[in-house]
C-alpha cells in the first residue's frame, strides 16, 4: 500500500472516531463526501499550499474535526465563510448540511480555483465560491450566519463584515479563548449573546463559537 493511502486510512479512523466524540451523526455518502474532500485537499496542497498541515492526518485532526464541531450551531438558510482558505470550515460544513446554502469567499485566486474544483467533484448543490475581498463583495442579499475562523481579531472582523449580514443574522467566530482586552474592543452597537464551547478531541487547548449580533436586530441563540 502507497505512504499517502495509508495515511489517509488513519485520517479517516481519526475523523470516524472523532465524529462519534463529538456526536456528529454522518451518513456513508456524507463521509464519501469527507474523505474525497480530504484527498483533493491533501493533493492540491502539494503545489498551492493551502494549508500549513502537510499531511491527510493532521489535516484531519486540526482542521477537518474543527469546522465539523460547530456544525450543531450552523443556523439559518444562508450562510458566509469569509476567509474561507481551502474551504475550512465551509466545505465540511456543506457536506453535513445539504438544506443549507454555503458561500466560501476568499481574496486567492488559488484557492477559489481548488474550491471550484472541490464543488465539482462532490457534487456539492449548495456550496459556491467567491473570488473577492471581503470590503469589495457587495452581495444582493444579506447572510444569516457571517461565519470566520482564524480570520482576525472580532473587532476587524466586524469592521469588514457588518455589510454581509442580514437583519436579525450573527456574527459567529471560531477562536481560542476570548482576552478581556479583545472583549473590550468590540465596537459599540455589538454584542456578544453567547460563547459556546466547541469540543474538539484531536485540538489541544480551548476552542469556541462566539456569537455576536447587532443590538438593534432582533436575534436568536
Amino acid at each position: 500500500m502507497q505512504p499517502n493511502v495509508e495515511g489517509e486510512d488513519r485520517a479517516l479512523t481519526i475523523l470516524l472516531n472523532g465524529l462519534d466524540d463529538m456526536e456528529v451523526v454522518c451518513s456513508d455518502f456524507q463521509q464519501q463526501q469527507l474523505t474525497l474532500y480530504l484527498h483533493l485537499l491533501v493533493k492540491w496542497n502539494r503545489a498551492y499550499n493551502l494549508t500549513s498541515a502537510k499531511n491527510a492526518t493532521d489535516i484531519t485532526r486540526l482542521h477537518l474535526l474543527d469546522s465539523l464541531s460547530i456544525s450543531p450551531f450552523v443556523n439559518g438558510e444562508r450562510i458566509i465563510d469569509v476567509g474561507t482558505g481551502a474551504g475550512l470550515p465551509g466545505i465540511p460544513l456543506a457536506i453535513m448540511n445539504p438544506d443549507k446554502y454555503f458561500f466560501l469567499l476568499d481574496s486567492n485566486g488559488k484557492k477559489t480555483r481548488f474550491l471550484f474544483n472541490v464543488r465539482l467533484k462532490l457534487g456539492l448543490k449548495n456550496c459556491f465560491e467567491i473570488h473577492e475581498r471581503v470590503e469589495n463583495y457587495k452581495p444582493e442579499k444579506g447572510f444569516d450566519m457571517v461565519l470566520t475562523r482564524a480570520f482576525s481579531p472580532l473587532s476587524s472582523m466586524l469592521l469588514h463584515c457588518d455589510h454581509l449580514l442580514s437583519d436579525g443574522g450573527l456574527f459567529c467566530a471560531m477562536k481560542g479563548r476570548l482576552s478581556t482586552l479583545e472583549t473590550h474592543l468590540i465596537p459599540s452597537g455589538y454584542k456578544i449573546i453567547k460563547s459556546e464551547q466547541l469540543i474538539v478531541p484531536t485540538v489541544v487547548g480551548d476552542r469556541y463559537l462566539i456569537k455576536i449580533a447587532k443590538e438593534s436586530s432582533s436575534f436568536g441563540a
